[in-house]
Formats: structure tokens, sequence, C-alpha cells
């Protein structure tokens, strides 16, 4: 991975929307007319903004539309100022830095879905069944909020799709119940893809441990509160970035990310919580202690990357192509 080589640039908000209670749509465009850089469902973009860190926004649009962006942001008052800003300050006509599109929650093609929403976790999934119907594949959609007035595109979907989408409104049905959906006998053809918060996602996580490897993929918000504590903390650990020539140490109080901006080498961040996936950057050596919300299984046992913000080295040395 190249850091720097993704596309940022400045974009004009052609159109906002309130879709929802607390919940604003914007459409994006080129301020020249150019096209965007191609996208697929699952895939978020940065907004680069003035309050606070770079925020991570899930692409709700139709990927088959070049000359725009479309986003969905929750107004978080408990949040960190991002979301506030979004609401308060990107009217029409006003502009935004954007950084790329990147994808940690790409559709797979299966012959059956069951997607799963929480609230604003509904954004990545638009394009997923939309994608879905396209190809002809039998899904379905749980989808769950605080109030009906709450659920950004609640009745677009409903009115669409019909008896392939189930809303349940929490203060109509009460809490969005997954086990009768997902403690069946497990389908080897059917994919689970869930978003929303984290109580959700463990929820959906627990009742699909029995299913086959790989059934169940989850986009977080936060970083997981499951994680065991670092192997690796406590102990220094060598650093070789082949790109740029350095040998460095990571002191058991640094992380690799703030390792590597302190010897002046540039590499691309957000979040700094392991769940966005921007410092996503390629192994060469060394064993790896993951930490992320972003890799699958199978993706932390490759080793072959990992999110140098939050993981560290299992062993004395880790190389890295930077």
């Amino acid at each position: 991975m190249n850091p720097g080589a993704e596309y940022e640039d400045t974009l004009l908000v052609a159109r906002r929307e309130e879709v929802a209670s607390d919940v604003v749509a914007l459409t994006l465009r080129h301020p020249a007319g150019r096209d965007l850089p191609a996208w697929e469902p699952g895939a978020h973009l940065d907004l680069v903004l003035d309050a606070g860190p770079t925020r991570q926004y899930s692409l709700c649009g139709d990927p088959a539309d070049r000359a725009s962006w479309r986003i969905a942001v929750l107004r978080a008052p408990a949040g960190r100022g991002g979301s506030a800003q979004v609401h308060d300050t990107l009217t029409e006509g006003s502009t935004v830095r954007v950084r790329g599109p990147r994808n940690h929650f790409a559709l797979r093609p299966a012959a059956r879905y069951l997607f799963i929403a929480g609230g604003i976790g509904i954004t990545p999934l638009l394009p997923m069944t939309a994608a879905a119907e396209a190809a002809g594949a039998d899904w379905r959609l749980l989808y769950g909020g605080r109030t009906r007035a709450s659920m950004a595109f609640a009745d677009q979907l409903a009115d669409r799709h019909g008896d392939k989408v189930r809303l349940v409104p929490q203060d109509e049905e009460g809490p969005l119940d997954l086990v009768p959906y997902l403690t069946a006998p497990a389908d080897p053809g059917t994919l689970v893809y869930c978003c929303g918060p984290e109580p959700l996602l463990q929820v959906a996580e627990e009742a699909c441990r029995d299913w086959p490897e790989g059934s169940l993929r989850t986009e977080r918000f936060q970083p997981r509160t499951d994680d065991a504590g670092a192997e690796s903390a406590g102990r220094a650990f060598e650093l070789v970035l082949t790109r740029s020539g350095l040998t460095l140490t990571v002191e058991p109080e640094r992380s690799v990310l703030r390792t590597v901006e302190a010897a002046g080498v540039p590499v691309l961040y957000s979040c700094e919580q392991g769940t966005c996936g921007t410092c996503e950057t390629d192994v060469v050596e060394g064993e790896v202690d993951h930490h992320d919300s972003v890799l699958t299984d199978e993706e932390r046992a490759s080793g072959e990357t990992m999110m140098i913000c939050v993981s560290r080295c299992l062993g004395p040395r880790l190389v890295l192509d930077l």
C-alpha cells in the first residue's frame, strides 16, 4: 500500500435532505463536474472536518453514479463534534474535504443474504440490498431503530421491497430480536451483513458462532469491547520500514503509527481506534498482534496487513512496507 495514493479533494454539497429525525443526507459532487472514483457497496468516505478528527461515513447512493456520492449522518450529541459540524455547517453550496473511498465491508457473491441494520447502520446496507436485488439473490433485511421517525430510508425500503424488509421500531415492538433468524440451522449459502451499535453486533456474533466460518461480516462504529488486551503490551520491539530505509524502536507506551510519524514518514490515518481502516499497512515480516475492528479472522491469520494505530508485534521485530 502506498500512503498518500488515495483520492483526496474538495467537493461541493450539491443537495442536503433531512431523511429522518437527526439524520441528514448529503449529495456531494466535484465543483468542476468531474467524475468521482468508482466504489462498491460497503465503502465509506472520510470527511476531513475542522471539528476534531476526520470522520468516516458510509456511501449509501448508487455505485453506478460517478457524478455524485451520497452519505447520511446522524447527529450524535455525545460524539466528538464531527456530526454536529456536518449538521450545523454543511449546507447546500458549501464545500468539504473528502478522502477515499475505501472498503473493508465489501459485499461478496452469495445465493442468499440476511442484512441486519441498527439505526444509522442502515447506510452501508442500502447499496448492498440494491446489489442483491439486481443480482437476483434471495435476501432479507432486518432494520431496527429507536422510533420509526428515527429510521432513515425506512419508508423507501419498505415501499420498494415489501416483505423482504422488516422494520422494527423499538417504541412499537421492542428491541430487534435476532435469535429467531440466526439460531436456526446455519445455511452454508447465506451471508449475514450486520452494521449498527455494539450490542447488536455482539448478539449477531454470538448467534452466528456455529455458522460456517466467514458467514458473518460486521462493520463497527466503535472499537471492539471484547478485546482480551494486547499480548504485546509493555514490550518494545524493532520496527523496520523497508521503503524509508529506517530501523526504529517502538516503545511500550507508543503506537506503531506514532513511532512512524515521529520519524517523519508520511502515513494516512484517521480514527486511531482501529475502526476505519485508513492506516492499513502491508506487513513484510513479523507476527502481528491484531487489535483492530476491521480485519476478518481470515485476514488477521494471513498476517499480510495491519492497522498500525492499534496493533503491535508479538515478536522482537516487525518489518513494514513503508
